[in-house]
């Protein structure tokens, strides 16, 4: 990764540790890494202690490649100069940085937080701004746009170091905005330090992650840390801004982490950022928009009141970079839908088939609602739990499908490591005497749905949404739920 211009060592290490001079030699940095199989000639090494292997054990070999200073928490007996650190997780934010001229309060930057609903919310707010005639950036779960150019993503937030060269990118290409998704992780990992937000949105909070945070208290917490980080510093020219959901109770504790200037939205409570007289149909959603700037009625192609929430969000952070409500409003009406998120598989048949996103309690029964909202016919939800993750969630995933539908059929989402027919017992677990099919294999589960479907009935594919994969064990295979359901639909028009 090469930065914005060569640096010294010493220029680097003077950001890191301003008041412990580094007396060691002062070679010129071309590139900084922390995975030792990229080092080239020229570069600066980090140490990073991982889950499985430590950083600090490759430094020799990296200093082999071509590494001409390492960075590290303990000494090393390696032939070049090594800065001692507390954590080089922290030093690798705040090097990353400094190496790519601190390209984040170069542009404007929209973090958005929450359970649900932020990928849908980061393409909304992209696709206002470039109404506006802004050029942006898009980090997130399905993949990272600069400009419409699109690169393949790993972690819905990048660590630090990818993230800063992600940045430095969109800089180089005058991106004027960038939005990205801020996942709790990433917020605890610190990958965001050094990331110049100029607004943060906040979703909703729902049961998620307890594998990682261990209780839902650690986890709100988490999220707190973008407003939290959000500064103290009040200016006319570049005021900050907190965008908080008003219905949603963990909103008080975030508005009181942030200095920033504060803008709510919801439904049901006060806020300033509101929808009433709320419409809604299989193909889309009206509503009357109220803010402190005007009034307006609005149409979009999304369905669903927890889409409604989305937009509001989105509006929120239109307003705080000073979008006109009538660009905002336009670019809404003419908005196509997020693919994965409440997508229609439309293959000629006379019933409807949903392809979801929905993988937590909250999502699944919010999908489940909004279907109910316009339903005709019966409601069938396919439904499965994925491996490697918050397992308490399982049964509460199951006993919503049971709740929320006419026929619910438990299969596999991507299990990962774990014995696929030990999540869906777990799941099983929640719906002691309740109707349901449990049909492990993930296409057969899809396919059965689609047969048993008639005229005006409702399908929801849930869990996986855009993914185009399926993990097995330590096997990836293709698997697009979209196309899948496709098949199977003209599979049953033959019939």
């Amino acid at each position: 990764m090469r930065g914005f211009e060569e640096m010294k060592l010493h220029t680097l290490v003077n950001y890191l540790q301003p008041l412990v001079p580094f007396k060691g030699e002062n070679p010129d940095i071309l590139h900084i890494h922390n995975d030792n199989r990229k080092v080239t000639d020229g570069s600066l090494f980090i140490c990073i202690k991982g889950f499985t292997v430590d950083g600090h054990d490759f430094a020799e070999i990296a200093v082999k490649s071509g590494a001409v200073a390492v960075i590290a928490e303990r000494p090393l007996q390696v032939d070049v100069p090594v800065v001692i650190v507390k954590d080089t997780k922290r030093a690798m934010a705040v090097l990353a940085d400094a190496f790519y001229g601190q390209p984040s309060q170069k542009m404007k930057v929209v973090g958005i937080t929450g359970t649900n609903g932020k990928t849908t919310t980061s393409h909304i707010i992209d696709h206002i701004l470039k109404e506006a005639g802004k050029k942006t950036g898009l980090i997130g779960t399905m993949y990272t746009k600069i400009g419409e150019d699109v690169l393949e993503t790993k972690n819905t937030t990048p660590e630090s170091l990818t993230l800063q060269n992600i940045f430095h990118q969109m800089i180089e290409n005058l991106v004027d905005c960038a939005v990205m998704e801020v996942s709790s992780h990433a917020l605890v990992e610190g990958r965001v330090h050094g990331t110049d937000f100029d607004v943060a949105v906040f979703t909703n909070l729902s049961q998620d992650h307890l594998d990682f945070h261990g209780s839902m208290e650690e986890y709100k917490r988490a999220k707190g840390l973008l407003f939290a980080q959000l500064g103290n510093k009040f200016t006319l020219d570049q005021p900050k801004y907190a965008v908080l959901n008003a219905d949603d109770e963990a909103s008080e504790q975030y508005a009181h982490s942030t200095s920033s200037h504060i803008l709510t939205y919801g439904i049901q409570c006060d806020a300033d950022i509101k929808a009433t007289k709320i419409s809604m149909s299989a193909k889309g959603t009206t509503f009357l928009l109220v803010t402190p700037i005007g009034s307006s009625n609005v149409t979009i192609k999304l369905v669903g009141k927890f889409n409604v929430y989305n937009v509001l969000a989105a509006i929120g952070a239109a307003m705080a970079l000073g979008i006109p409500l009538s660009v905002i409003t336009d670019a809404l009406s003419n908005m196509e839908g997020v693919a994965g998120r409440f997508e229609l598989v439309d293959a000629g048949q006379n019933f409807t088939v949903i392809v979801d996103y929905s993988h937590t309690p909250d999502s699944l029964q919010n999908a489940l609602e909004t279907i109910q909202e316009f339903a005709v016919g019966k409601t069938h939800v396919v439904v499965g739990c994925g491996g490697d993750r918050d397992r308490t969630k399982r049964p509460l995933m199951a006993k919503i499908a049971c709740d929320f539908a006419d026929e619910a059929i438990f299969t596999s989402d991507n299990p990962r490591s774990e014995d696929p027919f030990a999540i869906l017992k777990e799941m099983e677990t929640g719906v002691a005497g309740r109707e349901y099919k449990v049909i492990e294999n993930r296409k057969q589960a899809i396919y059965e749905a689609i047969s048993q479907a008639e005229e005006n009935d409702i399908i929801l594919i849930a869990g996986k949404g855009h993914e185009t994969y399926q993990q097995v064990g330590k096997d990836i295979h293709h698997f697009d739920d979209r196309l899948v359901a496709k098949d199977a639909i003209l599979e049953k028009n033959k019939a």
